[in-house]
């Protein structure tokens, strides 16, 4: 669906050359909601835009639906760019339009003639949730609502797929969640493909199947959520993971009981909340002579299952602690030794 092979983009400015993206390679399947995070200036956004060739690669080649978007000659381009819907932070909506004017532009430039643009309409007011609000303009609309008329107007042409450039950063906890559920359900009905920008990894982890986490220009890990949940590699990726698993309050206290004197290992272990691994800890008490401590513990629900951690104290013999590790590791869990209490 889309592949970009090699892909750069530098920025000449004043006071020299800014390497926004560097070499980056990725590949995103037809129907995956497939998310992109990182912190500001990490080149996340350049790289929304060069999907749809807004901006145009320093190198590399960009593919949508088989297209090789920089070989594609101005008309074509306008064409490829129809079927690449775009959301974005901000709405970007035309203030002096009504919700349905603003929803009907797209195909009114695309010379759709007009009762076709009328059911088109009425569909996509009755998809986003807002039948009722079409005669009402942008300033009359809750900012959930507003994002709900730009989500409309980027599938009025039935892209195949759709660009949300940080499309929830605007707007409080609550009305992110609702319309992160209404993107999960365009998805599933519409097989819409949605690459999805953000910097909060709570937007992925509540609707993304595919992750790629970005740090100064370069795509540092990817891969499927539950797996970059479970095993993150990169130390940015272990930075996201760690924001969503414990608030400040719960860190703070965790470490304290880290700090906690003690015998024994403590060690953090993550795994795959499904029933054969939440019998775990019983497993172990009743098979080795030694003594678990739960000292914190959370479950983060994805969009493929849950992915659980536990902090936990071994206390015993060195031996049958060692064992106790080694047999968890073979029960397909990680385990991350943290110190020697």
């Amino acid at each position: 669906m889309i592949s970009l092979t090699g892909v750069s983009k530098t920025f000449q400015t004043k006071s020299g050359a800014i390497e926004a993206v560097r070499n980056l390679d990725l590949t995103i399947e037809e129907g995956q909601i497939y998310g992109i995070i990182g912190y500001s200036g990490a080149g996340k956004s350049t790289l929304i835009r060069l999907l749809n060739l807004l901006e145009r690669p320093t190198a590399g080649e960009i593919a949508v639906d088989g297209h090789i978007l920089s070989r594609l000659s101005a008309k074509q381009l306008r064409h490829a760019r129809q079927k690449i819907g775009m959301v974005f932070q901000h709405f970007n909506l035309l203030w002096s339009r009504t919700v349905w004017e603003n929803i009907s532009l797209p195909l009114e430039v695309a010379g759709v003639p007009r009762e076709q643009r009328q059911e088109r309409v009425k569909e996509l007011l009755r998809l986003v949730g807002l039948d009722g609000r079409e005669d009402h303009y942008p300033s009359e609309l809750s900012g959930g609502q507003k994002q709900r008329v730009g989500i409309a107007r980027a599938l009025a042409n039935e892209p195949s797929v759709l660009l949300c450039d940080e499309a929830t950063s605007a707007l409080d906890p609550r009305t992110t969640d609702a319309i992160l559920d209404l993107l999960l359900a365009i998805n599933k009905k519409l097989k819409v493909t949605i690459v999805l920008i953000t910097h909060e990894m709570h937007v992925i982890q509540k609707i993304c199947d595919h992750v790629a986490v970005m740090d100064q220009g370069e795509v540092v890990e990817k891969g499927p959520v539950m797996d970059v949940f479970r095993r993150p590699q990169a130390q940015m990726t272990k930075l996201f993971v760690k924001e969503l698993a414990k608030t400040d309050e719960e860190e703070e206290s965790l470490w304290e009981r880290l700090a906690e004197k003690g015998d024994g290992v403590i060690a953090s272990l993550t795994f795959s909340a499904n029933p054969l691994e939440e019998t775990l800890v019983t497993d172990v008490i009743r098979r080795f002579p030694i003594e678990i401590s739960i000292l914190h513990g959370n479950i983060s629900k994805l969009q493929q299952g849950s992915v659980g951690k536990l902090f936990v104290r071994f206390s015993g013999e060195e031996v049958e602690i060692e064992a106790t590790l080694a047999y968890i590791r073979e029960r397909g869990v990680e385990v991350e030794v943290i110190n020697h209490a």
